[in-house]
């Protein structure tokens, strides 16, 4: 790889913490009249698999003084949704569509349909497709999970510099050691990490040379998709160290200070009964096994969201020094909830395999052998931390990054698809600190950025038709004005939903369902659940029963909603 990396050691996220004031002290002030006319800059930021209050400003006790700061002087929208798991979110956030519209419908395997193909859609347009064909320069580092990875003789034609990208630094596919990943890419071709290599530090750095060396006479686009909180637990043992000790009480204790801070914050209504704690995690007071390694795994969790929010830091001082920072729309937000994955499929890695070479590329999401000869050791045969050890925080600490909601990553309750949404754009948005709640999706933000850079949306791109966006732009609702939709929609391996102003319609699916939808089959033999998300946004009490007119309103709009965007028949492959 020829990009530059700084000097920059691992304490220095420490002193980030106290620049936070200094990078934001002017946000408030005066908007710059000379840019305000100005097409922005747009900058869209993604975490990988973290729970709805994990950073400081969502209600966690993680260090995330950027973020903070970047909600405190702009918006926090609280009923903001993705797609409750990876590659379909990241489908949908590129395009506009439903991730089965833009053909990852489940993950990035061909299942047979092209709703289910796996692989990014042609009849889809990227943000960076739409925005380069008006003046934007377009930039993207970290994780694209849109298309199969092969490593041999691979088909390039969905890869970030085929789909709009001028510049891209990253991952092809969609997990890997955070030390020695798989896939890494430098534009069209598979690179080696460099000596020291980390994941979330690297994915800042090109992000920052990027801004650093854009002309400056036309806008940019820059997304920079980190892997960070995503399994493996991979963090420098300096990060870790800050949180020993920080959750020594334990899961159940976190859940409530997390809750009671959300009431405190005004981010959920006091209203909403906390979930019970999940039926197959123990009470912290009970005997929990290995709790050490339980420790350790959310101590270095955490440890790996502190990194990204100061890498976060980094890229809004650069610029804020590049004068670019008044007239830069900023959106974070995460892909799916918490992970509950406990890695238990994996096999345990081979310890005979020789180390990798320096300049060698890997290509196995778990090595075997780390390239300073250690054998990689997984879950609880290994420690969270260091690049031999292959661990996930798992179902126990999931269900309190999901505070205060249900299920997980993969499901369409609340705690799969429920994700923070920080808005900062000092020369449009006047309001600071202010909640949004209007319900919104990520097939908003292909809208928002359309709209944003006075942009045209194409109706045909390189000879193919263009499915029309199914977004709304959020500038209305960054003016606190509401959206006028009528609904949002989920399906993601048969869990569906269903969100009509103030109501929800969910199913979780059973194995019966789970893998099979027939296009016939009578809507009741659905399990559906209906939840008044003003009373009750945690999903404790469902009112179907007493509802059943409302159920099946809805139930038949999931129908031909589905129908519509080629989810039913559902592959049964």
């Amino acid at each position: 790889m020829f990009y530059r990396i700084p000097d920059r050691p691992w304490s220095n996220i420490f002193y980030l913490p106290m620049l936070a004031a200094l990078f934001f002290s002017g946000c408030a002030d005066s908007l710059n009249n000379d840019n305000s006319a100005a097409k922005p800059n747009i900058i869209l930021i993604m975490s990988d698999d973290m729970g709805y209050s994990d950073i400081g400003c969502y209600g966690g006790e993680i260090s995330t003084p950027n973020l903070d700061a970047l909600a405190a002087n702009g918006l926090r929208f609280t009923q903001f949704y993705n797609t409750a798991r990876c590659c379909p979110t990241r489908a949908s956030l590129m395009t506009g569509l439903y991730p089965q519209q833009a053909g990852v419908g489940h993950m990035v395997s061909d299942r047979g349909t092209p709703a289910y193909q796996g692989d990014l859609s042609f009849n889809a347009v990227t943000i960076a497709e739409a925005l380069k064909l008006n003046g934007y320069s377009t930039y993207m580092s970290g994780k694209w999970h849109v298309t199969p990875f092969v490593i041999e003789n691979p088909d390039k034609h969905n890869w970030p510099r085929q789909r709009g990208f001028d510049k891209f630094f990253g991952m092809i596919s969609g997990a890997g050691s955070f030390y020695d990943p798989h896939s890494l890419v430098e534009d069209n071709e598979y690179v080696a990490p460099r000596e020291g290599f980390y994941c979330t530090t690297d994915f800042t750095d090109y992000a920052v040379q990027c801004i650093e060396e854009h002309d400056t006479d036309n806008p940019f686009f820059l997304y920079l998709a980190y892997t960070a909180a995503h399994w493996p637990m991979h963090a420098p043992a300096e990060a870790v160290a800050k949180y020993k000790g920080s959750y020594d009480q334990g899961w159940d204790v976190l859940r409530q200070n997390r809750y009671e801070r959300m009431i405190k914050m005004g981010l959920i209504d006091s209203n909403w009964q906390m979930t019970p704690r999940d039926s197959f995690v123990s009470a912290w007071t009970d005997e929990v096994p290995d709790r050490d390694w339980e420790l350790a795994n959310m101590e270095t969790y955490a440890a790996m969201i502190e990194l990204m929010d100061a890498g976060i830091g980094q890229l809004v001082e650069t610029l804020r020094d590049q004068g670019q920072l008044e007239n830069t729309l900023i959106l974070f937000l995460q892909d799916n909830g918490a992970c509950a994955e406990e890695l238990s499929w994996v096999q345990q890695a081979n310890p005979d395999q020789t180390p990798m070479q320096p300049g060698e590329i890997q290509t196995r999401m778990i090595p075997r052998i780390t390239r300073d000869g250690k054998p990689v050791k997984v879950m609880k045969a290994g420690w969270p931390g260091p690049a031999d050890g292959y661990t996930a925080y798992g179902l126990n600490w999931a269900n309190a990054s999901n505070t205060p909601f249900r299920e997980y990553k993969h499901w369409v309750h609340e705690g799969g698809i429920s994700t923070p949404l920080i808005v900062h754009w000092p020369a449009k948005i006047t309001a600071k600190g202010e909640f949004r709640s209007e319900p919104a999706h990520l097939i908003d933000i292909m809208t928002t950025c359309i709209d944003v850079a006075g942009a045209h949306y194409p109706t045909k791109y390189n000879d193919h038709e263009i499915i029309p966006m199914e977004g709304r732009s959020l500038m209305p609702a960054f003016a606190d004005q509401p959206l006028g939709r009528e609904a949002i929609y989920w399906e993601h391996e048969g869990n569906r939903a269903v969100r009509m102003g103030k109501w929800k319609l969910v199913s979780k699916a059973s194995k019966k369902h789970a893998f099979v939808w027939d296009q016939t089959a009578k809507l009741e033999v659905v399990n559906w659940e209906l939840f008044d998300m003003e009373n009750d946004r945690t999903e404790v009490k469902d009112i179907a029963q007493l509802h059943p007119e409302i159920v099946n309103k809805m139930a038949t709009m999931w129908m031909d909603w589905a129908k519509r965007v080629g989810a039913v028949p559902r592959p049964s492959k």
